[in-house]
């Protein structure tokens, strides 16, 4: 691999297409990235390569264990740390920040204490490897029989919370403790996975929700001393935002900075990796991200105004995320009439997030 001329490789522990995004994001800046599958073979790695990964947590094998010792293996302690919901919600509670009442769920003889002190109805999640809606489960007294004793001390439960939206903050902290913050973006979820994501700095609660985001985000990041691009889910109740989950990377919620902002967070996460000078994020205008998931390619979707399609070459199979499209423009009517020629290209199981989106814009 013959290295760039002005900055070391970055290398990605994890092909997927948040390492393929990486990897053109750097391309302008002349930084060679280099996403690499777990299973890849070894080889020489230069001294002076910047580590980071594309996901929480990875398999053992001869490459991961030859970049997982690297010494510029950035964050590489915290990967760990934050795919591990026990641990991660435990930071949480350490830090003071606000996240759903939960426990480890050691053995059924808990059951009783955890409906009397968390909630009639919780949530069971896996600690780890539980993404996207799997590995989750809904208990109450009626059916706790579903959490087998192989799950015993591999899952946590907490408080199901009947929120009112869900938003979510990426953010990015350098070397030097200074922070970068995109705008609060509103997603919805659907069975478990992320199917569209609305930016406009307009919203109502807009400028509380940020204040409070910013805090909690910058609390986290300085605590861990991380460098690099980070994410934080929330779900809204009332005025007051509850810390869902934490992505120790580039994130799904974030692609359409792609399209809507001065830098996007897979440049802006380099530019953390290497410590380049960084100007304050700047968005253009209301931005829109389309998940594509489980669906087939449709060519109509290029003719699109206003919008940037994203196709990842991946195999189609259900509920797996294939591409996305990003659209932004300074008029939302205009997005709203790119988004209702969207809608006859996109399959059935679209139209409810598409309705939901369209209202987010009005």
């Amino acid at each position: 691999m013959q290295q760039s001329s002005l900055y070391p490789v970055v290398y990605v522990l994890g092909n997927g297409q948040l390492g393929r995004m990486l990897r053109y994001a750097g391309a302008p800046l002349d930084i060679q990235v280099e996403p690499l599958a777990f299973n890849a073979p070894i080889f020489d790695l230069p001294k002076n390569a910047v580590i980071t990964a594309e996901i929480e947590r990875w398999e053992k094998t001869p490459l991961t264990e030859l970049l997982g010792n690297h010494p510029h293996f950035v964050n590489q302690s915290i990967f760990g740390l934050l795919a591990d919901r026990l641990t991660q919600k435990s930071l949480l509670d350490e830090l003071g920040l606000s996240t759903s009442p939960w426990c480890l769920l050691e053995n059924k003889d808990q059951w009783q204490e955890v409906f009397q002190n968390i909630s009639e109805k919780v949530v069971v999640k896996r600690r780890t490897g539980g993404y996207d809606g799997r590995g989750q489960w809904i208990i109450t007294n009626e059916n706790n029989t579903e959490i087998t004793d192989d799950l015993f001390g591999e899952v946590i439960a907490e408080q199901f919370i009947p929120f009112d939206d869900e938003v979510s903050l990426v953010g990015a902290r350098f070397k030097n403790g200074e922070k970068h913050f995109y705008p609060v973006t509103h997603n919805l979820q659907q069975n478990g996975i992320l199917r569209y994501s609305v930016m406009d700095t307009t919203f109502p609660q807009q400028s509380s929700q940020q204040k409070q985001a910013e805090e909690m985000l910058g609390k986290i990041m300085d605590k861990l001393n991380y460098v690099g691009v980070m994410a934080m889910e929330c779900f809204v109740i009332g005025d007051k935002l509850l810390i869902n989950e934490l992505a120790p990377r580039v994130h799904n919620s974030g692609h359409w900075t792609q399209l809507g902002c001065t830098i996007s967070q897979f440049e802006l996460h380099l530019r953390a990796l290497l410590d380049l000078p960084t100007p304050n994020l700047k968005t253009f205008a209301p931005s829109v991200m389309v998940n594509l998931i489980g669906t087939d390619h449709n060519p109509q979707w290029l003719k699109t105004e206003f919008a940037q399609l994203h196709w990842y070459g991946k195999e189609v199979r259900a509920g797996r995320k294939v591409g996305h499209i990003n659209l932004s423009h300074p008029n939302k009517s205009v997005i709203i009439q790119q988004l209702e020629k969207l809608r006859h290209t996109l399959p059935e199981d679209y139209q409810s997030g598409l309705d939901w989106t369209v209202a987010q814009l009005k």
